[in-house]
């Protein structure tokens, strides 16, 4: 039993499903945005300050079949988020196909750090430096947000932006922790560089998932 559930997660037909909630987007250019978010866990890109590092080992999270999942998702909201962890882990073909078929808006937020599967109707594309995206991903991104830990972040976004087509919106997101040293920073930044946005966690601000 456990050899073919492993198979099923293999093909993309079960996936190890760490939580799905309803709730406000918080970030980015969907911020203010009612979707359903689906959270799939394994990640491997192993950011220090991921502030839902549980998601990182799928052997905790229960394979589940991904019409299941669509079918929840179905109930709640035309908008939904695929995130995690990192969902190109896995083959995101057999869930999104549904989610699709449904008649769903299907956004995905990822690392880039695998090849992207399945079909999307927004790609916001978090690059990180430990583990940089795959080069074909960069011209589908319909976002780039990029985190902001500290000064070097900043060239780091200006390196990723370089990648991105010209249709591409750019974010700069203070990491959680360091919000209060990094802001002013951002702000700055972001009033000389004006093709960049800000972007907040505004569901943390919100007190929501």
């Amino acid at each position: 039993m456990q050899e073919e559930i492993q198979i099923q997660v293999e093909k993309g037909l079960m996936l190890p499903l760490m939580e799905e909630f309803y709730t406000i987007q918080g970030e980015g250019y969907h911020k203010g945005t009612a979707a359903y978010f689906i959270r799939i866990g394994g990640c491997d890109v192993g950011c220090h300050w991921c502030d839902v590092k549980e998601s990182w080992n799928p052997a905790i999270h229960p394979p589940t079949g991904v019409g299941q999942i669509a079918d929840n998702a179905e109930k709640f909201s035309k908008t939904i988020v695929v995130t995690g962890g990192e969902p190109l882990t896995w083959d995101m073909g057999p869930l999104t196909r549904l989610l699709k078929d449904k008649g769903l808006d299907v956004h995905i937020e990822t690392s880039g750090a695998y090849p992207l599967t399945g079909k999307w109707d927004w790609i916001c594309l978090s690059p990180k430096k430990i583990k940089l995206p795959v080069d074909e991903i960069y011209p589908l991104a319909n976002e780039l947000k990029v985190i902001v830990y500290n000064r070097d972040d900043l060239r780091f976004a200006e390196e990723q932006a370089l990648k991105v087509s010209e249709k591409c919106l750019l974010y700069l997101q203070p990491e959680w922790s360091k919000r209060d040293t990094v802001m002013p920073l951002i702000v700055d930044y972001v009033m000389a560089n004006p093709k960049w946005k800000v972007s907040l966690q505004t569901h943390k601000y919100l007190n929501i998932p």
